[in-house]
């Protein structure tokens, strides 16, 4: 089974970026909303050498504080909804080295739940940014469009998607062959 050892590989991989990329993004969304309150509670501002942070950002590219306020809000919304997508993914990865096959019923199973999830969750964080940008853009001037974008994430998920069915084709031929190594068949569903 010279052919399994790179993917799992893969999966080794995978998990330890996701679990990286999960963390990374729990800490900014924690910090975006760390931001936000900090900036709403301390008026003038954090000092220092002697220039107030809500100078600056008023001094930096004529970025207003509400351009502040939304770029915090929106990042919290997609940090918090990335962090959720690739725990979801860490657990894939984990349950998939565990079965030390991808080959599993319970593995096409659960990539076709994290398939699902990525494009959902894409989907959804697009929306909750759109709708934080409305909001926040009626509360304060001066704020930027908003640009960005999920596609890549949906190909990925539709990808996983796909991926599942290959999985659970390679469990049915899995489960063919052990019947025909024990010779027994199991007629139960």
């Amino acid at each position: 089974m010279k052919s399994l050892k790179p993917i799992q590989m893969f999966a080794k991989i995978g998990k330890i970026v996701s679990l990286v990329i999960h963390i990374v993004c729990m800490v900014g969304g924690i910090g975006c909303i760390v931001g936000i309150v900090a900036l709403a509670v301390i008026p003038d501002g954090f000092k220092l050498g002697g220039v107030t942070i809500r100078g600056f950002i008023n001094n930096y590219d004529n970025l207003s504080i509400g351009a502040c306020y939304t770029a915090m809000a929106i990042g919290a919304v997609v940090c918090i909804c990335e962090a959720i997508l690739a725990k979801i993914a860490h657990l894939y990865f984990k349950h998939e080295l565990d079965a030390g096959t991808p080959f599993t019923f319970d593995g096409a199973k659960e990539l076709l739940r994290l398939g699902i999830c990525t494009v959902a969750i894409s989907v959804g964080a697009s929306i909750l940014a759109a709708i934080t940008y409305a909001v926040m853009s009626s509360l304060f001037s001066g704020v930027n469009e908003l640009h960005f974008e999920f596609g890549t994430s949906i190909g990925v998920g539709l990808m996983f998607i796909v991926m599942s069915f290959f999985c659970k084709y390679g469990a049915e031929i899995r489960e063919q062959s052990e019947k025909g190594e024990t010779g027994h068949e199991n007629t139960g569903a």
